[in-house]
């Protein structure tokens, strides 16, 4: 499984230079469209997102894409509490569990 970005020109720089070899550039206009065809290659396990641009899409689709299971799809910059659901629930474990919970 492979690791995957979607985002701005701006948001995917620093995963391209960190060696990301699936980042798909997308901007206001055509962002649906691009994250549709990430979301749809089946190497990838694991699509990270702007949590901004994310915020943007009609909430049916973007229930539809935090539901997804293959790939997981982590949004970036956003709620901690998000990243932590999303981890727990594609590993089984709550890695941010406390003795105190």
């Amino acid at each position: 499984m492979e690791i995957a970005v979607v985002g701005n020109e701006e948001f995917v720089l620093g995963f391209r230079l960190a060696g990301l070899k699936h980042v798909f550039v997308a901007d206001g206009s055509n962002y649906q469209s691009v994250i549709g065809e990430a979301m749809s290659d089946t190497n990838i396990g694991i699509l990270a997102v702007d949590a901004e641009d994310l915020s943007g899409l009609p909430y049916n689709v973007r229930a539809k894409i935090m539901d997804s299971i293959q790939p997981v799809v982590v949004p970036v910059g956003g709620d901690e509490s998000d990243l932590r659901e999303k981890v727990k629930r594609a590993i089984g474990v709550d890695l941010y569990k406390t003795e105190d919970e």
